[in-house]
């Protein structure tokens, strides 16, 4: 279900929507320099940083953010057009990345193979026993055994220091390896989509309800299709590590994009419709609070999961997961309503913005009204 519907999409749109905010910033004539642009980025990368070490969030997405946000100020100008051509540039150059991977890797495979078959004391080639090599290698951090996987659940449990050095290790391997490599032109692409969109009118509402039924619609035609065929090579290959494997397979973009648009074309017909319903107040006032809410996500699972509090790694079935997940979303959806009853700005948002413009804002509402 994960693969079908929501594998890549919701980063997606996360991306898109900060292109566009790229768009919002830079065009004040306070922000024209670039100084506080950068700035910004800045703060965001410090953000980032105490996420991913000290909240413990390996996956953190700010440090990438910050990074390829910073290179949105070179193109703040361009004509939508344009930002749209680049965009798919890139798209077209990940996939074709993640082509050669799938290519690069079935050898690698294949070397391994013959290595099991012949056993490795048999006169075989350099190059056919380093590709062997390559592929245990990546092969190890997918299938760990089960002594390792007792390691990792004893130092995430421990306690917050044996917790901090295990994620440690895996963010330096995320920093250095994952996000410059693919995570970085991930964002990128999609930011500059998302600045295209802005350009557009599209994220605005600004376009017909006739526009965004078809972008759903043509959304999820293309998303459903690619993503289903993907599943469907999975199964019919017993989910063999190269099938399953996302950075492997070069249709990933396309489907995760189509759901994307698919998504965003309900997105604002919602939107419309629930201005009516007065539903669009309580999302209104999560998204104004989005960095607040992220690093509380963190936040709360460092306590719910790691030795720094109830250490429940490994030990909640799916079902217990998805309720957490749930509990979670209701505490902000009832959190974020009530603060910006209050306060002009999330305490997050509130810190990032003083830090930036190198003043505060006024905190407390003057009134109690949203």
């Amino acid at each position: 279900g994960v693969e079908l519907f929501a594998e890549g999409a919701m980063r997606c749109l996360f991306s898109i929507l900060f292109g566009a905010g790229v768009v919002l910033f830079t065009t004040g004539a306070s922000a024209k320099s670039g100084t506080l642009h950068f700035r910004r980025n800045f703060w965001l990368l410090c953000f980032g940083l105490l996420d991913a070490y000290v909240l413990l969030w390996s996956g953190d997405i700010l440090l990438n953010y910050a990074l390829a946000g910073a290179l949105l100020f070179l193109v703040r100008d361009a004509p939508a057009r344009r930002l749209l051509i680049m965009s798919i540039v890139l798209i077209v150059m990940m996939s074709a990345m993640y082509g050669a991977t799938q290519w690069g890797l079935g050898g690698a495979q294949q070397a391994a193979n013959v290595v099991a078959e012949k056993g490795a004391d048999t006169q075989l080639t350099v190059d056919v026993l380093e590709a062997a090599a390559a592929w245990e290698d990546f092969r190890g951090d997918f299938y760990p055994t089960d002594a390792q996987i007792a390691e990792e659940l004893e130092a995430r449990s421990e306690s917050y220091f044996s917790a901090f050095r295990w994620n440690a290790k895996e963010t330096n391997n995320m920093l250095l390896f994952v996000l410059p490599l693919i995570l970085f032109w991930d964002a990128l692409a999609m930011m500059l989509w998302g600045m295209a969109l802005y350009k557009y009118g599209v994220l605005q509402g600004q376009r017909s309800n006739r526009f965004y039924v078809t972008c759903a619609g043509i959304g999820f035609t293309v998303g459903l299709s690619v993503n289903g065929w993907e599943v469907y090579q999975a199964f019919s290959h017993e989910f063999a590590l190269l099938s399953v494997f996302a950075q492997a397979q070069w249709t990933y973009h396309l489907g995760r994009l189509g759901m994307a648009m698919g998504y965003l074309g309900l997105i604002m017909l919602f939107l419309r419709w629930s201005q009516r319903s007065g539903w669009s107040t309580w999302l209104a006032a999560v998204g104004r609070m989005a960095l607040t809410n992220y690093l509380m996500h963190s936040l709360l699972c460092l306590i719910i999961f790691t030795g720094a509090g109830l250490a429940l790694v490994g030990q909640l079935s799916r079902t217990q997961l998805y309720a957490v997940v749930a509990g979670i979303w209701l505490l902000q959806l009832l959190y974020s309503r009530w603060w910006l009853q209050l306060y002009n700005y999330g305490p997050v948002e509130w810190l990032w913005r003083g830090l930036t413009y190198g003043r505060w804002p006024a905190l407390r509402r003057v009134n109690n009204q949203i």
